[in-house]
């Protein structure tokens, strides 16, 4: 069939139909110009007194441009500690950029089987009918209700019996499995994946799994993004349950080696502004490759929804 060509005057009105042509307002672009300044400011601010040092802090006015001294800093941050080796004691790499090495790591693996299990959880109390399913999807939503402090103690002794402590091992088995991503998946399951397709899979004799992996996983993947990335930048960001559980450096995660730049009794600024931007860096430049996908999940997740 022919398809007719549109005039610049049809595609004008389509475009306004769908929102690409609407104009915005100069409140708009006033009010979007603070946000992003206010917040890329402390990480420019950061560099500013990494790179100057630490008078940046008490002098007036500051400075607002960047100096010479970064590199300088980055030296002095992977001298607090020796360098330790990776890749079965082949290759020596700085203690700081282990760290980050172990952060990537750990994170990777808590997200990757935090989307699976959430997943299969969720696919299960959403679509199966099983004994004890309102129950057991009240009693994972009661737990995100008790703060996670309180797991603290019990679950230091576990670490300590199994043997775990001082290992990564004690911050990824326990961070596997997530209410929240149960809880989550089971609401995008529920409210993306309509009964008829299921039915239709079972029509055609496909086993529950093949249905979950074959049906079910493809219409949820954008939605499972974006988990998988909230899990991986809350591993990221987490400080206080590796603070307890690592001892050595060959271990520490970037949050707890940022705490390893306060050894001393006067407070490096310029120190501790530079191993902040180190340990910040990672998560703005994967902000900058996956932000767009992070925004799509999230509109997919909530028009569908």
């Amino acid at each position: 069939m022919t398809q007719l060509l549109e005039t610049p005057e049809v595609a004008k009105v389509k475009g306004r139909k769908h929102g690409r042509w609407q104009k915005m307002s100069p409140l708009s672009y006033i009010t979007l110009g603070l946000v992003g300044f206010l917040s890329l400011f402390p990480f420019y601010w950061m560099f500013i007194v990494a790179s100057n040092g630490s008078d940046e802090i008490s002098k007036i006015p500051p400075s607002i441009v960047p100096g010479d001294n970064f590199l300088k800093v980055v030296a002095d941050v992977n001298s607090i500690l020796p360098q330790t080796k990776i890749l079965f004691d082949l290759v020596t790499i700085d203690w700081f950029y282990k760290a980050l090495l172990n952060t990537f790591f750990v994170g990777f693996c808590i997200a990757f089987v935090q989307v699976l299990t959430s997943a299969l959880a969720g696919f299960a109390f959403a679509k199966l009918n099983f004994r004890g399913r309102r129950f057991m999807i009240l009693f994972i939503i009661g737990t995100m209700m008790l703060p996670s402090q309180l797991g603290l103690v019990p679950m230091f002794i576990l670490m300590s019996r199994l043997g775990w402590v001082d290992s990564l091992k004690a911050l990824i088995i326990p961070a596997l499995v997530s209410a929240f991503g149960v809880f989550w998946m089971r609401q995008v399951i529920d409210a993306q994946v309509p009964n008829e397709l299921l039915e239709a899979a079972s029509i055609d004799r496909a086993s529950v799994l093949r249905v979950f992996w074959s049906v079910v996983m493809p219409i949820i993947r954008p939605s499972g993004f974006v988990l998988g990335l909230f899990s991986f930048l809350a591993t990221w960001n987490d400080f206080l349950w590796p603070t307890l559980v690592l001892q050595s450096p060959d271990n520490f995660t970037a949050q707890v080696a940022v705490t390893q730049l306060n050894a001393s009794y006067v407070l490096n600024y310029s120190l501790n502004m530079g191993g902040a931007l180190m340990a910040t860096a990672p998560l703005l430049l994967l902000f900058v490759l996956v932000g767009r996908r992070l925004v799509q999940g999230v509109m997919d997740g909530a028009v569908k929804g």
